[in-house]
């Protein structure tokens, strides 16, 4: 006992205990601090690929605008100028637009904002080169804009420079190029030696662990054995003394063996060799291992265990520690092949000056063991599944995000983009020489600049309107009711209850925001409904928001659940979005008696 009362083992795992998880806790701390360097330097190479690509392709556009412009010498007819002066509208716009994002950045094409210093000398110097092409192409396209069969001679000034200039625009590309290349690698060189480094740093941390803590740990457990062993020294001395009366010689021998019987029965307890024979076994461990007699050199690793690989596993943690000490736990197989698992000590122990023996002292753990196993299996099962259903949330969502666009994309390109043509061609045809024509064609565009503002709205309507940054959700979702009553001719009304007027959080708002869209939009497409109201009401914490309709409902079992990509999309990405602002989504209906979405958002 210490002075304070405390066991020496107590002392000393409270020790180790320390000692470990500061020695975890740097090596935790190293590899999170590498892993957000790594992370940050990753993230400025995410784009270099995209930048050399699009780098390397304005030699090819340069030379397809070439080949394009030169190729008006040799067809003359109408029908061959009008397919080429197409062509050398698209490549002269794609050229241009890749030009310009190289330098000043666009998120479409995923191209940063940024160029070193040596970029943008480069783009400094080509860019005169590039203008003198770009300004002559245009030339040559208005000239056959007006004039589709306009003559080689015409146009002949205009293609020398293109064709003098294009030599010089491709070499000053193949060295921008170049520069982008040599300074992906310099990231590459860089990031390299930062992992060396933090390799080295992490090296130099279990160096430092082992020197001043792991090994001071292993002299402290020395030295409380020592400890143990100088008390069981002065316990013999005390013994031979006591020789000189009889009777309580006779005593404390009696006491003893009662002690040593009372291990045997109580503990798993075993003296071997250095060599590993055992030298005593204790009952309950002959009868855990079910041998009532053994010979005296039999193996401690062959009584524990009948299976050669965990024999051969625990004669070398014997030999290995027999010197320093061990703890921990070891598996061992008994007869019929039953598994068995110890939590076991090995403690080298001197009975002589002459003599060295080891202790064993062991404590069955088996259905401990087994339970931790299975918990830690059923863990690993629960987690491999919710990262299996996340990532195919995670794809639908993309795959959401990416059709949204192509519809807005399709809207204005088959649409507006459309009528804005038929607007041109209607505009360019009338000859004021006849009025009567003339009026009935302006009558005709003003329908058609009509149907031009509703496709605009229409087509801008589902981004993020402007109320909604400037004047928060209330009267952004004023907007979306009345433009919704307007474009579909239902009855779409919002009910502020308790006159809510208070700003949120700006992803906040565009969250509630989208959800509450959703649900309209789910209700005016699925539910052929007529009549759709938003109930807004607030307490001190909570805003909560009501979207009912009289459509023809549904059952909501079939789309709470969402697996292996099966249906009900549209719900869970509502319930991702009310899931990030830490809100709560109910959703109830019933077949012929409309549905109720309610959201409520702590405030």
């Amino acid at each position: 006992m210490t002075k304070n009362g405390n066991s020496l083992d107590q002392r000393t795992f409270s020790k180790l205990s320390r000692l470990y998880i500061i020695a975890l806790s740097t090596i935790a701390l190293s590899v999170v601090i590498s892993q957000i360097f790594v992370r940050n330097h990753l993230q400025t190479q995410q784009s270099d690929s995209t930048v050399i690509n699009i780098a390397g392709r304005q030699r090819m556009l340069s030379q397809k605008l070439t080949k394009e412009i030169v190729s008006l010498t040799v067809y003359s007819d109408e029908k061959n100028r009008n397919k080429l002066k197409n062509k050398i509208k698209q490549t002269l716009s794609l050229w241009g637009l890749s030009h310009n994002a190289l330098q000043k950045g666009n998120d479409s094409l995923g191209l940063p904002a940024k160029n070193s210093k040596k970029i943008d000398e480069k783009f400094s110097k080509i860019n005169p080169v590039f203008n003198t092409i770009q300004k002559a192409s245009i030339e040559i396209l208005q000239k056959i804009e007006n004039n589709l069969l306009v003559s080689q001679e015409e146009l002949s000034s205009n293609i020398e420079k293109i064709t003098k200039n294009e030599s010089t625009f491709l070499l000053m590309m193949d060295d921008i190029v170049n520069q982008y290349d040599k300074e992906a690698d310099a990231k590459v060189i860089w990031l390299r030696k930062l992992e060396f480094s933090l390799m080295i740093l992490t090296l130099l941390i279990l160096l430092a662990e082992f020197l001043f803590i792991f090994w001071p740990t292993a002299k402290s457990v020395k030295a409380t054995l020592s400890e143990l062993l100088s008390a069981e020294k002065k316990a013999k001395k005390m013994a031979f003394d006591a020789d000189e009366l009889s009777a309580a010689k006779e005593k404390s021998i009696k006491e003893l063996r009662a002690l040593s019987h009372a291990m045997d029965e109580t503990l798993l307890f075993a003296r071997i060799s250095q060599s590993g024979s055992i030298i005593h076994i204790g009952n309950k461990f002959s009868r855990l291992f079910k041998i009532s007699r053994f010979k005296q050199d039999i193996l401690f690793w062959k009584f524990l265990s009948t299976d050669k690989s965990e024999q051969l596993k625990i004669e070398e943690l014997i030999n290995k520690h027999q010197k320093t000490g061990w703890q921990g736990e070891v598996k061992a197989t008994i007869k019929s092949d039953v598994p068995v698992w110890l939590e076991m000590a090995i403690i080298p122990y001197r009975p002589t000056e002459e003599k060295s023996e080891l202790l064993i002292i062991a404590s069955e753990i088996t259905e401990r063991k087994f339970a931790q196993l299975e918990i830690e299996k059923l863990n690993k099962a629960t987690f491999d599944e919710k990262i299996s259903q996340q990532k195919i949330v995670s794809s639908k969502i993309i795959e959401n995000q990416e059709k949204e666009q192509n519809r807005i994309a399709k809207d204005v390109h088959d649409g507006i983009g459309q009528m804005l043509t038929g607007l041109k061609f209607n505009l360019e045809s009338i000859n004021l020489d006849n009025l009567e024509k003339s009026k009935e064609k302006i009558e005709h565009l003003k329908l058609l600049t009509t149907n031009i503002i509703k496709g605009v709205r229409t087509a801008t309507f589902n981004l993020t309107p402007p109320e909604l940054s400037d004047h928060g959700i209330v009267p952004a979702l004023a907007k979306l009711t009345q433009e919704l009553t307007k474009l579909t001719g239902k009855e779409i009304v919002l009910f502020n209850k308790s006159d809510f007027n208070k700003r949120l959080d700006s992803l906040v708002e565009v969250n509630i925001y989208r959800i509450t869209q959703e649900a309209i939009n789910n209700a005016i497409k699925y539910a052929d409904s007529s009549h759709i109201l938003v109930s807004l009401s607030h307490s001190k914490k909570m805003l909560s928001i009501v979207i009912d309709d009289d459509g023809k409902g549904f059952e909501p079992s079939k789309v709470k659940k969402v697996k292996n990509g099966d249906g009900g999309m549209g719900m869970t990405f509502m319930k991702e979005r009310i899931k990030y602002i830490d809100g709560r989504l109910f959703l109830t209906s019933e077949l012929g008696k409309g549905t109720r979405v309610t959201l409520n958002i702590p405030i």
